[in-house]
């Protein structure tokens, strides 16, 4: 058996919650009261960023419109051009905090064939890469190295977010930055 030595799971393994709540993730997770905890570094009018839990790389993101739905079509010309939108901040977000060599986006639609664990609330994917980030852990061992704590990630991407135009950065370090102006 492998084994990954990664003690700061732990908290995510022991957070609070009443482990009743059956609701989409995508839509339960804003509602929080900790941005932090629930890993959302930005918000905007019809949408928010989520740091995914489980990285291809440190600064994985995901971009998630507020409405809930499967479905790329169903969403209004304000929720497309402000999921865009706040897609372009997070790339710009994400390229000052870790400088990487280049970036997969990109959404998992049509459900399970698709291959993501959550098909019923759209998302997109934002992954920073850079040249040789895969290496014989990955390759030869089957096993992925993040490299950084998610709450540094946090650190990092929020700080990103803070030093755009069009923002609002909460007093509370433990809040998402609120995206005042799109166009910024």
């Amino acid at each position: 058996m492998e084994q990954v030595f990664a003690p700061w799971r732990i908290e995510w393994v022991e957070r609070d919650g009443d482990g009743g709540d059956d609701r989409c993730p995508f839509c339960a997770l804003p509602e929080g009261t900790d941005d932090r905890e629930n890993r959302i570094v930005a918000r905007s009018d019809r949408a928010f960023v989520l740091l995914n839990n489980y990285p291809y790389n440190p600064g994985h993101a995901m971009v998630i419109p507020r409405v809930h739905t499967g479905d790329y079509r169903d969403l209004d010309e304000e929720t497309l051009l402000d999921h865009a939108r706040l897609k372009q901040r997070t790339v710009d977000a994400i390229e000052t905090a870790f400088d990487p060599d280049g970036f997969n986006a990109g959404l998992n639609l049509g459900g399970d064939a698709a291959g993501g664990s959550i098909d019923d609330h759209l998302h997109t994917h934002v992954v920073p890469r850079w040249s040789g980030d895969t290496n014989f852990m990955a390759v030869i061992g089957e096993t992925k190295v993040i490299v950084e704590a998610l709450d540094d990630t946090y650190e990092r991407v929020r700080e990103a977010f803070a030093a755009q135009d069009g923002v609002e950065v909460p007093a509370d370090g433990d809040a998402a930055v609120e995206i005042v102006d799109p166009r910024s």
